[in-house]
């Protein structure tokens, strides 16, 4: 099986000999994962190209981003017609979000991102803990306040990076911040956070294109395998016990930080290929 490109940089090479079938398995997985969590994908389909196509790290997060729009579209509506989205919250992350992904596709092609991925795995081990521990369910925001208005702004920005830097869609932060900082019910987070990650993966995909960073067709194939099975599992979590729903997050996030923790050490001891 040869590799997508020869640089991990350049998508106008042409893609061959990938194996298919295993790629629109990515995209079903990936897909049932965002419905069921109100993430992107990334956290599937990043690891898996790379497993199963041979993708270069950052292409492959590249292309994560660009596979995640149809998957997300899937899910947000899913859980917007059983009106588990908060519109307002989800305009104001959105609006940090898309600078966020501005800044994190900026980033992507410039730094190494295994110091990031360190950091972001001992994050996502403490929101995890926090999200075990979580009784009940939230009753919502209250009242928008600027304080409020500015801390979603900030959230949505947070997101954006990581969506640009790792290839998820930043449901991976959105999700507990909501439940836990601003009391959303974690059905409307994950409503809201799909309905955020759509612009974030429109605008890191855009940004992704112009530095080669993403292959289109392997994407196209992955976001449109996820569609069923996103629409899906987000009418399956919708009927979730809250206190499952967190813990099973919880579970996701440990899962997350696990593969963070061993691909950013891997590559700090390899400094050479640390950014491949």
């Amino acid at each position: 099986m040869t590799s997508p490109t020869s640089t991990g940089t350049g998508t106008d090479d042409p893609v061959r000999d990938l194996p298919w079938l295993r790629v629109v398995l990515v995209g079903v997985i990936a897909g049932f994962t965002s419905g069921l969590f109100g993430i992107g994908g990334g956290t599937v389909i990043v690891p898996a190209l790379a497993l199963v196509a041979a993708f270069p790290h950052k292409l492959a997060t590249g292309t994560s981003l660009s596979a995640i729009v149809p998957i997300s579209v899937s899910g947000a509506v899913g859980y917007a017609v059983a009106g588990e989205v908060d519109w307002v919250a989800a305009a104001l992350i959105a609006a940090g979000a898309l600078a966020g992904a501005v800044a994190g596709t900026h980033l992507l092609v410039r730094v190494p991102v295994a110091t990031l991925q360190v950091a972001f795995a001992v994050l996502l081990l403490l929101t995890a803990a926090r999200m075990f521990v979580q009784e009940g369910d939230g009753t919502g925001r209250g009242s928008l306040t600027l304080l409020a208005a500015v801390a979603l702004v900030a959230v949505g920005l947070a997101s954006g990076v990581l969506a640009g830097l790792l290839g998820v869609g930043g449901g991976i932060i959105i999700v507990p911040l909501l439940t836990i900082a601003f009391g959303l019910p974690v059905a409307v987070a994950k409503g809201t956070s799909l309905l955020v990650i759509i612009p974030t993966a429109v605008m890191g995909t855009i940004r992704n294109r112009r530095t080669g960073l993403t292959a289109l067709r392997p994407a196209l194939v992955v976001g449109v395998a996820g569609i069923v099975t996103a629409a899906l599992a987000s009418q399956l979590s919708i009927g979730l016990d809250p206190e499952l729903s967190a813990a099973l997050f919880g579970g996701l996030l440990v899962l997350m930080a696990v593969r963070l923790l061993r691909t950013g050490l891997a590559a700090r001891r390899t400094p050479a290929t640390a950014g491949a």
